[in-house]
């Protein structure tokens, strides 16, 4: 009986340690499968956090171009992510075919991030590009507004010049004179001897004017303001002016000696009589002389 005895307990310690041993091993995997699970549903949401914020990049880089046709590639990539992401929220932890299902979708989150990248690339340049365009046109714009401010410039220069050159071209009447006349043709200093009035004065030396035949409007005033004598009319300031003689006279840019006379048709009295001679529309020369 202790013959049997002995091997039996000793197999019956072998199957209860060989029963541990399977409980053992069987808990351990277990708790490796549910680990396995665990790190499963961490990479899987690691990959729905990432298929998010690619699709959300793809709307960021829409919102940044204005061509047509790479938007509507963009949308194309972004619907794409979108529903590799719709497939991965489907995989369930469990499911039999989750191995392989995350392998393959993982595959497809490195082909998207690929893209993405290149797209991100693409569209850098074609910022780059754009920007350099845009400073490009705004440093043409400033060479633009500067060549327009120069030639405004030059206008005004050359108006100004004008102006100068017409100044310049301007005749001028130096060394008036105003003698009254008796009836025997000598000076009087009595206004009421006197029968004719005579004017001189000098074109002054111009080289810059033009030459030519020029009329000369002379304009006497009578202390009381009045014109004498009625010899025609002339332009002068946007007016028209009566004068009391006019000549016309040939000026070659050297000086000239002019001499007019008015034959006295009206009572004159004592007092200041002011001289003013015009040519070409401007006052060229004016004085005034006392009489008694």
């Amino acid at each position: 009986m202790k013959k049997y005895l002995i091997p039996l307990i000793l197999i019956c310690l072998l199957l209860v340690g060989g029963v541990v041993w399977l409980y053992l091993n069987l808990n351990e995997q277990k708790q490796q499968n549910r680990e396995m699970l665990e790190l499963a549903e961490l990479d899987k949401q690691e990959m729905e956090n990432e298929y998010e914020r690619f699709a959300l990049q793809y709307s960021e880089m829409k919102a940044q171009i204005n061509n047509d046709s790479i938007v509507a590639q963009l949308s194309a990539e972004q619907e794409k992510t979108q529903r590799l992401l719709a497939e991965l929220r489907q995989v369930k932890a469990n499911d039999a075919n989750h191995v392989r299902e995350i392998t393959r979708l993982k595959k497809e989150l490195a082909t998207v991030r690929a893209v993405l990248r290149s797209y991100i690339i693409e569209i850098d340049s074609l910022n780059r590009l754009n920007q350099n365009l845009q400073e490009e046109n705004t440093r043409v714009k400033a060479q633009y507004q500067e060549a327009t401010h120069q030639i405004e410039g030059l206008n005004t220069e050359k108006q100004s010049l004008s102006e100068k050159v017409a100044i310049a071209a301007q005749l001028d009447a130096t060394g008036i004179s105003m003698q009254a006349k008796d009836k025997r043709g000598k000076n009087t200093e009595k206004m009421s001897k006197c029968k004719t009035v005579q004017v001189n004065f000098a074109l002054a030396r111009n080289v810059t004017a033009s030459n030519g035949m020029r009329t000369i409007y002379v304009r006497i005033t009578s202390p009381t303001g009045s014109l004498l004598g009625n010899a025609g009319s002339f332009n002068y300031e946007n007016k028209t002016l009566q004068c009391s003689m006019k000549k016309a006279v040939e000026y070659g840019g050297q000086e000239t000696p002019v001499t007019l006379y008015w034959n006295v048709d009206q009572a004159l009295e004592s007092g200041t009589y002011q001289v003013s001679i015009f040519a070409d529309g401007n006052m060229i020369g004016s004085k005034s002389f006392l009489f008694r």
